[in-house]
């Protein structure tokens, strides 16, 4: 692939940008499907709204509170504020089914001090066109709000917040973009002395990026997607797209500067990085389709993004950029940064990774000992970590929508969150199911668990009723989950469930996030089985050795267990708030640890893999294994380096975004990449490496059938200084694209 870039640079060059725009414009055209909370929900919860879904006209409910400080709701100019703000809304499209609190049996909807009163209405339309429409509702409020400014009002829910969080999401995504790329850009000049040479996996990366996000967007109509997809794909494409630029360009720089040719350095670097590359995007590939195996829709959309974008870094840098690097030759260095330039390309005795790993394989033993003691002592506050599903507290409290539902949660205690009951019969208003429903009814007021009021709403073919049970506590803590069990446990069975063919589901938020958690905890098993069995059958065909997957794997699980440790210790135990400017709920996001472990394990593995690239090719080019060891490692070290700063610096990016998932993502991410590229590569991997000595290569007899799948040169590649004659068509592609 590299040597038919090279010679097609046109080709490559002119069809790599055209696939690009064209695939980011065809996306843009179509838009991306984000999930609704049917499509994304599982378990009993799932179910539930699903079958409302089905069962309902789309709409979405919101409700505007009316609040006075001095003035009580059964005054006359309290009741004249919610006639004009109904009067408003009522004149804005697409609005519906207005539920005054003064309307009869509404009296719940007036707080107990009589000072605020919540005023409902209906969006119609599903989510996606509810979040187009609730625009004009909050410009109708604010009007209400302008004209009435001795009262609050303020409206809140789920159209008026996602659309608040989308935009807020949509805000962060672009702060991440600008800011990552003059601090990568910065990293990349640092590392490689030139502006051409950095700007090189910069430009990778972002074509990378951009064809992904217009890929996604086609899919998405077919299998929608999570809403925080794009700073998702954004997230690994940056890091494998420069990694894996980065690995192909120093390699040719590298040989280069030994003294072969433009042609045969890039031909090397092709049989060599090149390979690694492949390998290493296989691997994190084969990692991150272990989220199929997560058993929720967001996984599935995860797991889509994640490994397009890797597949598509990866068909550039085997593609494109040998064909840049072709094209460019020695002019890749280029506006040389005077301070900088000057250093070589090929590694030293005297960096300062020397003085690391000299002392790590003079003392193998005790050098693994502590390296592993620490990650260890770090891994420990994983044995009591906490997941729990993202809610009102994990969201920006400064967010206006916030401020109000808190307002009301305070005014309406567990009232914003009720559990909603899906109840499906032949015909919900028949005596025996509309009884069962009264009977639950009346079992809910009389439990202090349950709030009122307690509404119901019956489709239009009567085969569906759903039932809006508010539960006690904020949705998500123990008095919420204590609420939400009894209804399930007792409540239901011993009322809807006594009645032959009619059956009932609990959803809402609450039960949303219990099934969302107890899915994932059934699932981790089957997702770690396969990342783990892939990766190993990946590397022992990769590296014909049975020990090298083995003990990569240990030391991927070592180091992602360190990162969760750390991932518990400051943010579930409340660490560090005021540096990362957020507030601890005592809980990490419900989907992070397996998200961190298939991404992290993929992204360890993309060291891994190039390091021992270099070392197993010292190797059987007649090295001593600890001479393959030190060579393979200084080697390797400024282009790891550079490359986990890379990574580094734009995951602790996503750690000063906003939104609490943002930062806990970014945060893992870091602490992870920070382990890897120096404990483990710096002192675990050479240290045990040292201490097994030819064991690492060891494969048993029965394994011999193994394919060699070595580098393409060795027998190829010429010597520096040998080059071979280029044909006429190599000639003929030595043309400037331009």
């Amino acid at each position: 692939m590299g040597r038919w870039s090279a010679q097609h640079r046109k080709k490559a060059i002119w069809g790599w940008l055209a696939c690009v725009v064209l695939a980011f414009m065809i996306g843009n055209a179509v838009g991306t499907k984000t999930q609704t909370t049917a499509q994304s929900g599982v378990g009993e919860s799932g179910r539930a709204e699903r079958t409302l879904d089905d069962a309902f006209p789309k709409h979405q409910v919101e409700d505007v509170l009316v609040q006075s400080s001095t003035t009580t709701a059964n005054v006359a100019s309290f009741k004249a504020v919610v006639a004009d703000l109904q009067h408003r809304l009522a004149a804005v499209p697409y609005t519906k089914n207005f539920d005054s609190p003064y309307a009869p049996g509404n009296a719940g909807q007036i707080s107990a001090d009589g000072h605020s009163a919540l005023l409902g209405f209906e969006i119609a339309g599903d989510e996606t066109q509810a979040s187009n429409r609730v625009g004009a509702t909050l410009d109708a409020t604010d009007a209400a709000q302008a004209a009435n400014p001795d009262f609050t009002v303020e409206q809140f829910g789920d159209a008026s917040a996602n659309k608040e969080l989308n935009d807020s999401i949509s805000a962060d995504f672009k702060q991440a973009f600008v800011t990552s790329l003059p601090i990568t850009l910065l990293i990349l000049l640092i590392a490689f002395g030139a502006l051409v040479a950095a700007s090189v996996p910069i430009i990778l990366a972002l074509t990378a990026v951009l064809a992904t996000i217009g890929i996604v967007g086609v899919i998405s109509h077919l299998s929608p997607v999570d809403s925080s997809i794009n700073e998702v794909i954004l997230l690994i494409g940056l890091a494998v797209g420069v990694d894996y630029s980065m690995f192909y360009l120093r390699r040719e720089r590298e040989e280069r500067e030994s003294g072969r040719s433009e042609e045969a350095a890039l031909a090397a670097a092709a049989a060599t990085s090149g390979r690694a590359v492949l390998v290493s995007g296989l691997t994190v590939m084969v990692a991150m389709a272990g989220m199929y195996f997560g058993g929720a829709p967001t996984f599935t959309s995860f797991a889509t993004g994640t490994i397009i974008v890797v597949a598509v870094a990866v068909v550039g840098s085997l593609t494109v950029l040998p064909a840049l690097l072709a094209w460019l030759g020695d002019r890749v260095e280029k506006g040389g940064v005077p301070i900088i330039k000057n250093h070589p390309w090929n590694a030293t005795e005297s960096s300062i990774w020397s003085r690391i790993l000299t002392p790590a394989l003079r003392h193998p033993a005790l050098s693994a000992t502590a390296a592993a003691a620490l990650l260890v002592v770090l891994a420990i506050p994983t044995l009591h970590i906490h997941t729990a599903t993202p809610g009102i507290k994990t969201l920006p409290q400064n967010l206006s929508v916030i401020k109000t539902y808190n307002k009301i949660q305070e005014a309406f205690p567990g009232g914003p969150i009720p559990a909603v009951v899906a109840v499906s019969a032949d015909d919900v208003t028949s005596p025996e199911v509309s009884g069962a429903i009264a009977d639950l009814r009346k079992q809910a007021a009389a439990n202090p668990n349950f709030k009122q009021p307690v509404t119901t709403n019956i489709n239009p073919d009567r085969t569906v009723e759903e039932v809006d049970i508010p539960l006690a506590g904020d949705g998500s803590d123990s008095k919420s989950n204590q609420a939400l069990a009894q209804l399930r446990d007792d409540l239901v069975p011993a009322t809807i469930g006594q009645v032959p063919g009619a059956t009932a589901d609990v959803g809402g938020f609450t039960a949303d996030s219990k099934d969302f958690t107890d899915t994932l905890k059934s699932h981790v098993p089957l997702v770690f089985a396969f990342v783990l069995s892939a990766a190993f059958l990946l590397l022992l065909f990769t590296f014909r050795s049975i020990v090298i997957p083995i003990k990569a794997i240990l030391l991927n699980l070592l180091s992602v267990g360190a990162a969760y440790g750390v991932l518990v210790w400051i943010f579930q135990e409340g660490h560090l708030e005021s540096l990362l400017g957020f507030q601890s709920n005592g809980a990490i996001v419900s989907w992070m640890p397996l998200f961190l472990f298939v991404v992290l394990f993929g992204l360890s593995m993309d060291y891994h893999v190039f390091i021992l690239t270099r070392i197993r090719e010292a190797f059987d080019r007649g090295r001593p294994t600890e001479d393959a060891v030190t060579h393979g490692i200084k080697t390797t070290a400024g282009v790891v380096t550079s490359a986990a700063v890379v990574m580094i610096s734009v995951f602790a990016i996503f750690a000063t975004l906003s939104l609490l998932i943002f930062k806990q993502l970014g945060v893992g991410l870091a602490v992870a990449v920070l382990i890897d590229a120096t404990i483990i590569r710096g002192v675990l991997l050479p240290a045990t490496m040292k201490l097994l000595g030819d064991w690492n290569w060891y494969l048993p007899r029965w394994l011999e059938w193994l394919p060699r799948i070595g580098p393409e040169g060795d027998a190829g590649l010429p010597p520096p200084h040998e080059e071979p004659e280029a044909s006429a068509d190599q000639r003929e592609g030595q043309e400037s694209p331009a």
